[in-house]
């Protein structure tokens, strides 16, 4: 039976045997073997035409000699090209933020702000202010007087306050007046192209942030939720300070996820003088290079110079304006006149919610109420999940700020925005979706959250 089954394998593959048989003194056939092992030859070491070296007769000359090492030539190697000198690393830093976020981020920015301007020229009336002026309106008067006149040198809380103005931290007047100086524009004008400019930069850097983080196409619905969905992103547009704090507050986290500690904490020390809020990016930049320290098991002064420099900004401005007006507490006094604003740990943000959703009646503080409950809920399934711990601690640190602090309850939703890790949830499970049930979720997301920061604009009568 063996006999037959490989007598018809070698009559039907008879066209592939060797041309020579050799037959060795256990009466086997070594090329036989050979072939019902592997039926299509391959050419052996020193062989040329296939056959097998080691089975040839004496003085057979079917194969040439192997060639021996010594007389194989090395190959010629090219001499390597030079390397071009790194670039610094300020300018590697700036290069890596733009490749492959300018593109998406762009067309967010396009498509938002034509959005919100779109639903602010329906909802405006023609007896009311126009789209610009309400642009600037609210605090956007107090950057855009900063700008054009500088601080008051004192404040007085005796009959009509004055000097509310130094409850405004500097760096985005700063940004207005270095735009009124380049391009000759009025303050009032001025003051819309930076948050313009700021509101570009934040979303190229929340779109780096989260490629960093996750993947491009989670990056590029967070920068959707963050531009046009969550309500009140119109203040992003605005000459409020919110843009270039999150620009600021992106950048940073990305350089500390980078290791670019130097530019981390110069950047969180920028973010420190345009909000007070940026202590919640000194605690992540505090977190982000104590791991690092301790992964290291090595103390390093740069991780250490970032900490030192996200510490200082706040600070800084606050005993500035101590001195200035002579009182070491007058940012903290000028705060709680004006505004009626002071650390007491969450306990009027409790009664209002308690009292608004138990007694009231307008639907504004019923949605805001329930928008940040929503918030809360999204940052606990962030930390479910396996984020970056310095992220989750800037995004939460945010939240806290806000809500521990007894101002306008409607106003809470605007400090909020820039936290950007409850966006984390949402945008991972639509990055995951069909991409028409995304792109349906978010045109709905971005209609209902434009239309809400339109109507607390121009229907709203109190401030945001």
């Amino acid at each position: 039976m063996i006999t037959m089954c490989l007598a018809s394998m070698i009559g039907s593959c008879a066209w592939r045997l060797p041309d020579r048989i050799v037959v060795e003194s256990n009466g086997t056939c070594a090329d036989l073997r050979a072939f019902l092992r592997d039926p299509i030859p391959r050419p052996r070491r020193g062989c040329r035409d296939g056959r097998d070296r080691d089975a040839r007769p004496v003085g057979d000359a079917w194969c040439e000699p192997p060639v021996r090492k010594a007389d194989m030539k090395a190959p010629a190697v090219a001499p390597p090209e030079p390397r071009r000198p790194a670039p610094a690393p300020a300018r590697r830093l700036f290069r890596v933020l733009l490749q492959g976020s300018a593109g998406p981020a762009g067309a967010v920015y396009v498509a938002a702000l034509s959005l919100h301007l779109a639903l602010l020229a329906v909802m405006d009336t023609a007896d009311s202010p126009s789209v610009g002026e309400r642009l600037r309106s609210w605090d956007g008067a107090f950057y855009t007087g900063i700008a054009r006149h500088g601080y008051p040198g004192a404040f007085s809380t005796a009959g009509h306050p004055t000097g509310h103005a130094l409850a405004f931290f500097p760096a985005y007047p700063g940004l207005i007046r270095c735009v009124h100086a380049v391009t000759r524009l009025g303050y009032g004008a001025a003051a819309l192209t930076a948050a313009q400019l700021a509101a570009i930069a934040a979303l190229f850097a929340v779109h780096r942030l989260f490629s960093a983080l996750y993947d491009h196409r989670t990056a590029t619905v967070a920068t959707i939720l963050v531009a046009c969905v969550q309500p009140m992103s119109l203040v992003f547009f605005m000459a409020y300070g919110e843009s270039l704090f999150l620009a600021l507050a992106a950048a940073s986290l990305w350089a500390v996820y980078r290791r670019a500690w130097l530019s981390a904490g110069g950047l969180a020390l920028l973010a420190g003088l345009t909000r007070p809020a940026a202590a919640a990016l000194a605690a992540a930049v505090a977190v982000a290079a104590g791991q690092w320290m301790w992964r290291e098991r090595h103390v390093a002064w740069r991780p250490l110079a970032a900490v030192a420099l996200s510490c200082a900004g706040t600070p800084a401005y606050l005993l500035w304006v101590g001195f200035r007006v002579g009182r070491l507490d007058a940012y903290f006094v000028i705060e709680e006149t004006g505004w009626g604003t002071h650390w007491d740990g969450g306990k009027a943000f409790v009664a209002s919610l308690v009292d608004t959703l138990t007694r009231s009646d307008g639907w504004v503080l019923v949605s805001t109420c329930v928008l940040l409950l929503s918030c809360l809920v999204a940052t606990a399934v962030a930390w479910q999940r396996t984020a970056w711990l310095p992220f989750l601690v800037y995004g939460t640190g945010i939240l806290v700020i806000a809500l521990t602090q007894s101002n306008f309850q409607h106003s809470k939703l605007r400090l909020v925005i820039p936290a950007l890790v409850f966006l984390v949830p949402v945008a991972r499970v639509l990055s995951r979706a069909r991409p028409l049930a995304a792109v349906l979720v978010l045109t709905a997301g971005a209609l209902f959250g434009s239309w809400y920061g339109a109507y607390m604009l121009t229907v709203w009568h109190y401030a945001i």
